[in-house]
């Protein structure tokens, strides 16, 4: 099971050229967002939120190359921010049918005082909407990972570690500090963290002899030995246990997603529709909560998102706007 470098990427593409195993991990990390919404106490959760959206980052990490800062600039925020604002556009308008409709208020309801809130982003999106800080997260993180690999682009580079170290401890300490995080920058330190270690791990590659340490770091974050993970609000548990435990089943999940990808397809799919699900899950479990067991409640936050990317992408002018 070793790997390295780009050889990872080799014989295991689908036909149109994407990585299948990428498909297959990031298939796995939205079910766990998505349950991680639905059971939002005891076990089940803390297990999944021991890794799920480090799960996302370290995956654009491992995939991540030196690109010319501008245009990689220019194009991350047209690209990311234009689905964000629409997606968030259109929920905020259902959202003003769908709690009348229930007999309550819509969260959003002072204009315009609220435009401010909704252009802040982050920390002021609660409810249907809480997912929303992720993207422009990752956007940002990456945006300046880019210009840091673009002047070192060997992520082995001693010179990272130069940089990586107040970065670690800055996103401690901006989390101990305050949760107000606009945009979701908030967490954009320890995400630039969580893309190193991924495109690191890409030039390192697997090794059996790390089954075993990966697999009892991982276990002690998803058996709750450790406090968990809330990214949003850059709480990052305990200083390096709980994130490296991130990491490590993060890690294990990647070489799973490289043996099952073949057979995985579903899983695939799903990934493919990730971005979309991400967006939308929430508000399909904040509203039909009431009325619904849990695993109703998983079955239609994966399955209705999932067929209305497959619509999105089956018209020309819809992909363009919202993929």
């Amino acid at each position: 099971m070793e790997h390295r470098g780009e050889n990872r990427e080799k014989g295991n593409k689908a036909a149109g050229g994407r990585l299948d195993w990428v498909d297959v991990a990031r298939g796995i990390g939205i079910v766990a967002v998505v349950a991680g919404h639905v059971w939002t106490r005891g076990p089940v959760r803390d297990a999944l939120y021991s890794f799920h959206m480090p799960l996302f980052f370290l995956l654009s990490g491992m995939l991540s190359r030196p690109q010319p800062v501008g245009r990689f600039t220019l194009r991350q925020v047209a690209c990311q921010m234009r689905p964000y604002a629409i997606f968030l556009t259109l929920l905020i308008a259902a959202d003003q049918i769908i709690e009348p409709m229930k007999g309550g208020r819509p969260i959003f309801r002072q204009w315009p005082d609220d435009l401010l809130p909704i252009l802040l982003g982050g920390f002021w999106l609660r409810g249907p909407y809480t997912i929303f800080w992720f993207v422009p997260c990752l956007m940002f993180a990456r945006i300046l990972f880019n210009i840091v690999l673009s002047r070192w682009p060997d992520p082995l580079d001693r010179r990272w570690a130069l940089l990586l170290i107040p970065v670690t401890g800055g996103a401690y300490a901006l989390g101990w500090m305050t949760q107000a995080s606009p945009l979701g920058l908030l967490s954009v330190p320890m995400a630039f963290v969580l893309l190193w270690v991924g495109a690191a791990w890409a030039r390192i590659g697997w090794r059996k002899a790390l089954i075993v340490p990966l697999a009892l770091l991982a276990l002690a974050g998803l058996a709750g030995w450790f406090p968990t993970l809330n990214m949003k609000a850059a709480d990052y548990g305990w200083p390096l246990l709980s994130i490296g435990s991130a990491i490590a089943t993060s890690l294990l999940i990647v070489a799973i997603a490289h043996r099952i990808a073949p057979y995985a397809a579903p899983l695939a799919s799903l990934g493919r529709a990730s971005l979309v699900i991400m967006y939308l899950h929430v508000a399909f479990i904040h509203y039909l909560t009431p009325y619904l067991g849990k695993i109703w409640l998983l079955a239609i936050a994966l399955i209705v998102p999932f067929m209305l990317w497959r619509a999105i992408a089956a018209c020309p002018p819809a992909r363009r706007l919202l993929l």
